[in-house]
């Protein structure tokens, strides 16, 4: 009995001490990622990098290529999200058709982003970080080319500003981690 209370004092510690700062040492990193690369870029914030970072579980204890790698993946994974929601929008009756002709502009440019991002991570996991970097600024250059569309009529509200505002800060997190690779 006195064996197995031990090895549970243990088991605590072990928990309560040394497993908070092995968390911690991780969440560091995030923390300096996103503090460096929101001060050195303002086309993302902080908190949205932090967030995003830490909405991957494996980011917890990747090392600086590995958030690297997750930042593209979280990118390709919005626009591909951002391409069924298009999707979804096209289907519904009654659209404006100016609404409609844009939206059916943005899908083939996310659909386009979605292949490039794909590219990208290849690139990225080969070191090939001048490739991936042309890839993921193309794939941004479609985020802000699809809300662009939508301020060209006096009127039109893009019903994508937030999945193109997310795109491109991801787009740019993923630059800012990629460029300190180099």
């Amino acid at each position: 009995m006195r064996l197995s209370s031990s090895f549970f004092l243990l088991t605590l510690v072990f928990l309560f001490f040394i497993f908070p700062a092995a968390t911690s040492c991780c969440t560091k990193l995030i923390d300096e990622t996103c503090k460096n690369s929101s001060h050195n870029d303002s086309n993302f914030s902080y908190r949205f990098c932090k967030t995003s970072l830490q909405a991957a579980p494996a980011s917890r204890c990747a090392s600086l290529r590995g958030l690297g790698l997750i930042a593209i993946r979280l990118f390709r994974d919005n626009a591909t999200d951002t391409r069924c929601f298009i999707r979804e929008l096209l289907g519904k009756k009654g659209l404006d058709t100016s609404v409609k002709m844009r939206l059916e502009d943005c899908l083939d440019m996310y659909s386009d982003g979605v292949e490039s991002l794909t590219q990208a991570i290849k690139g990225y996991r080969a070191g090939e970080y001048f490739d991936a970097n042309v890839q993921v600024s193309g794939a941004m250059t479609y985020a802000s080319t699809c809300e662009d569309g939508f301020q060209e009529k006096e009127g039109l509200v893009s019903p994508l500003t937030k999945q193109n505002d997310d795109a491109f800060q991801l787009g740019a997190l993923s630059l800012s981690i990629m460029n300190k690779q180099k």
